[in-house]
Formats: structure tokens, sequence, C-alpha cells
């Protein structure tokens, strides 16, 4: 009886521990400021409709730095973006709702960004007033910099 009360115990804590640890996580990201919830999708199709509609997203947290945007995995321990994206190399493709089973994938007022990035195929899904910030960054390029939003 004692040990299962101690093994009880001891789960609880590790749980406990393991969610203070993934609100730090997420406090350190965002202490910098220039973050934002933002949905990806990797290798996306280039059509939508193609392949499986709900699948291949991944829940996030963006933070703009300098002429990147750092894209972090909010289920993670990772102190590390999971994917990095040069303002120069982004190419804006397109944007679209939610269709199908993204509805339920998806935050309920995102809105979806079809761009490609050194020539990958990639959909980010923020928030209305995300798109329009997002959007506003990568048209104030530096002068030179060539940026690609159509």
């Amino acid at each position: 009886m004692v040990l299962a009360l101690a093994v009880c115990g001891s789960v609880i804590a590790l749980v406990v521990v393991g969610l203070f640890v993934f609100g730090l996580r997420r406090r350190l990201i965002q202490r910098s400021g220039g973050t934002f919830d933002c949905s990806l999708r990797w290798n996306a199709p280039e059509k939508p409709g193609e392949g499986e509609n709900g699948k291949g997203w991944g829940y996030g947290v963006a933070r703009y730095n300098g002429d990147r945007i750092e894209w972090y995995r909010v289920f993670s321990y990772s102190i590390r973006p999971r994917r990095v994206l040069e303002r120069a190399a982004i190419e804006v493709a397109g944007r679209r709702t939610p269709e199908g089973e993204e509805e339920m994938a998806l935050l309920s007022d995102a809105v979806i960004l079809a761009c490609l990035h050194r020539g990958a195929r990639l959909e980010l899904a923020m928030s209305e007033d995300a798109l329009t910030g997002f959007l506003a960054w990568l048209e104030a390029a530096p002068p030179g910099q060539r940026v690609n939003v159509a």
C-alpha cells in the first residue's frame, strides 16, 4: 500500500513538473516579444484538397527574430526552434480559409497562408491579426532584398 502511494505520488509529481516546464519554456520563448500562435504544415500539397486534408499540421508559436521567423512546437521540451524561415527566402503563393478536416485541426479563426521557402512548400495557419503583421514584416524587408508577396 505504501509503495503504491509512493509510486502514485511520484507520477503526479512528474506530471506537475512536466507541465511547469512546458509553461516555463513558452514563457522563455515569448520573453523577447514578437510572438504569435502559428500552426505549420511542411511539404504541403500543391492544391488544397489533395492528400489528407487535416493531416500534417503542427501547433506552435512563431517568433520574429530580425530577418527570420523561428517556429517552435508547443508540445516539445526543446528550447531550439523546430524551423527557421528567412524573410528573403519566403514566397507567398496565396491564402485561404481552412477546409474540411482542417477546421478541426486548426484554431477557430485561422487563415492559411501557402508559401514556398527554398523550394519547400509549406502552409502557415494564424489569426487574421497575426497574418496582417506577418505580411507587413515580409514587405518591410531592407532595401535591395526581393520580397514575393502574392
